[in-house]
């Protein structure tokens, strides 16, 4: 990576900050049922290996800021946690999930190697504390309203409960109604912190309540901007994936087929190498 350096995040064998090649962070928006989980985390242990790709699986148990009050929200903390438990043990893999509540934050903590802070709340102090007080290593997404810049509170707020294992993701920013766009300078920006950065290509091409009573997408500019923020400058990818987008629960139109992956993979891995020549 020709950017400067960063201090490294450990999320068990993986550490994310400062190497050759990006580490994927990859998954379901939503747990659909634990067998499903289990399948999905092994395929994509499968392509990240043959890829040569570090790998940590995410999926979420309970998505608390879904459009629509009808909206399928997950299968609750406990069957969730079930099978994420399940996907670490049988995998290996490490495994990140976002909290929503300060009173799940320690059962979760004991399960997942990653909390991870959703966009909507990254600027809710004792929310945020709370999570950072865990002691894990901590992702937040940067809201959808926020200047990159404006991520350097959100750090303080973090490291002021004596954490410093973060990293920071970039999802899109509010563009009008129902739309976001990426500014690839916030990757820049953030990275100036000194954290390891993350791009989150797939809600990056979401439309918030495009479709009425849930969010749209555009799955098609996920590659795209996934190439372009490797040749810019990250450590991380994040993409939500599903074997048929189509009938996904949540998030569908922005999430990447199981099957494209080995494709944008390889891309990626070309524009790191010509990076590693810098």
């Amino acid at each position: 990576m020709c950017a400067a350096s960063v201090t490294p995040v450990r999320l068990g064998p993986v550490t994310i900050g400062n190497n050759p090649l990006p580490v994927l962070i990859a998954g379901l928006c939503i747990i659909e049922n634990a067998e499903h989980t289990l399948r999905t985390a092994r395929r994509l242990k499968e392509i990240a290996d043959r890829a040569g790709f570090q790998l940590v699986f995410k999926a979420s148990y309970d998505k608390a800021n879904r459009t629509s009050v009808t909206s399928y929200r997950g299968p609750g903390m406990k069957a969730g946690l079930e099978a994420l438990a399940a996907v670490r043990a049988e995998t290996g893999l490490p495994v990140l999930t976002d909290v929503h509540r300060e009173e799940d934050v320690e059962r979760v903590a004991a399960v997942v190697d990653c909390l991870q802070i959703p966009a909507f709340l990254c600027r809710q102090t004792d929310f945020v504390t709370a999570v950072a007080r865990a002691g894990k290593p901590v992702n937040v997404k940067k809201g959808q309203f926020m200047a990159p810049a404006d991520m350097r509170q959100v750090i303080g707020k973090i490291e002021s409960a004596g954490n410093r294992q973060i990293t920071l993701t970039e999802r899109g920013v509010s563009f009008g109604y129902n739309n976001l766009v990426v500014d690839m300078r916030s990757l820049i920006i953030m990275r100036e912190t000194g954290y390891p950065v993350v791009f989150d290509a797939t809600h990056s091409v979401q439309l918030p309540s495009g479709a009425g009573t849930a969010s749209g997408g555009d799955r098609r500019f996920a590659g795209p901007l996934a190439r372009a923020a490797v040749a810019v400058g990250v450590d991380a990818l994040f993409l939500e994936t599903h074997e048929n987008p189509d009938c996904a629960l949540c998030d569908g139109p922005n999430s990447l087929a199981l099957d494209s992956l080995p494709q944008l993979l390889a891309e990626i891995k070309g524009i790191a190498a010509a990076l590693e020549e810098c």
